[in-house]
């Protein structure tokens, strides 16, 4: 088969604890957010709204949905197969092609056109991998290695297999997070890797390679889970930075406006960096009118910021959406 390599003939004796937070959260770098180029601006608004003509901000609520989906799948059954898989494909690509049928997929270096690596070509032998893949990601032995270099194997198998046209670097980031559900590491879908991943994207396809060309899953396993400690430690200090902010924030809506506070107020302007009047309305059960006043004694407050999209007003939370942008660049160490 070339050079193709069977996760399953082989085994590792490097296994790791690492005590990864369940509750943490972390907001997409949206600028380059799954190598979809748009603004941050554009994508709160189409989630706010609802609609877009905007290409890369449909793109991107698709990856949302996906994982969305994915996620309450995986909580029902606690399990992550093949079927789940194809659907996050599906919605990510907007296509039901499935696995690939057709043999002529071949990875490339982007720069000089060379052929780095020819993943399995024929339908039923991809299709066989992915039987392999599910069940090793779901039966678990006495002997089985740490969950967290599980996902490392998995995610190298999967992206070996190459199972799709088209999706599989999404779909494959999808997969580890789910993995990580389904054994009970996270409880909310929000180890956020494909940031360490994109940012360090030459070290990533140089390491899948190597791992082809060598067997070095040492180096391998180790990128993924610094990954994964990195992720983690930095989705920790945005809910830090998040929590500070949100006291700040009711201490002064107490203070300067106390006829209008209540906990599903404040709740609601750290629930959506960026907000409207239905949301109000919906979240505290008032009026049009009353949601209206508020949002605008809030805006001469400086605590959000008014802007108007066609006929419609929406409040921005600024501060938080600073914290949300202003995420520094990971380390590979």
């Amino acid at each position: 088969m070339g050079n193709w390599t069977n996760l399953f003939e082989h085994g590792t004796e490097l296994t790791c604890s690492w005590n990864l937070q369940k509750k943490c959260c972390v907001i997409m770098d949206s600028s380059e957010v799954e190598n979809i180029v748009t603004t941050h601006d554009e994508l709160l608004k189409a989630d706010l709204f609802g609609r877009t003509s905007n290409l890369a901000a449909k793109e991107t609520a698709r990856y949302a949905q996906a994982l969305r989906e994915g996620f309450a799948t995986v909580k029902r059954t606690g399990i992550l197969t093949n079927s789940q898989i194809l659907e996050i494909q599906q919605i990510l690509e907007q296509n039901r092609a499935g696995f690939r049928k057709l043999p002529g997929t071949e990875l490339k270096n982007r720069e000089t056109g060379e052929i780095v690596y020819t993943p399995p070509q024929h339908h039923q032998q991809i299709v066989e991998l992915m039987s392999e893949l599910e069940r090793f990601m779901n039966e678990d032995g006495e002997d089985e290695c740490d969950h967290l270099v599980k996902m490392a194997l998995i995610h190298f198998q999967f992206e070996s297999i190459h199972p799709f046209y088209d999706g599989n670097g999404r779909t494959g980031r999808i997969v580890n997070i789910l993995y990580l559900v389904s054994k009970g590491l996270l409880k909310i879908p929000v180890l956020y890797l494909s940031r360490y991943i994109i940012q360090h994207k030459s070290e990533y396809y140089r390491l899948l390679q190597i791992v082809r060309d060598k067997g070095a899953w040492e180096e391998w396993i180790l990128y993924m889970l610094r990954g994964i400690a990195s992720t983690s430690k930095q989705s920790i200090e945005i809910i830090l930075a998040i929590k500070d902010l949100m006291l700040l924030v009711k201490h002064r809506i107490r203070n300067n406006l106390p006829k209008i506070y209540s906990q599903d107020l404040l709740n609601n302007l750290f629930r959506y960096p960026y907000t409207k009047i239905a949301y109000v309305m919906r979240d505290i059960q008032v009026t049009r009118i009353t949601a209206s006043r508020y949002l605008d004694l809030l805006s001469e407050e400086g605590i959000v910021e008014k802007q108007k999209h066609g006929r419609d007003n929406y409040y921005i939370n600024k501060a938080l959406v600073e914290i949300l942008l202003n995420i520094p660049r990971m380390s590979l160490e």
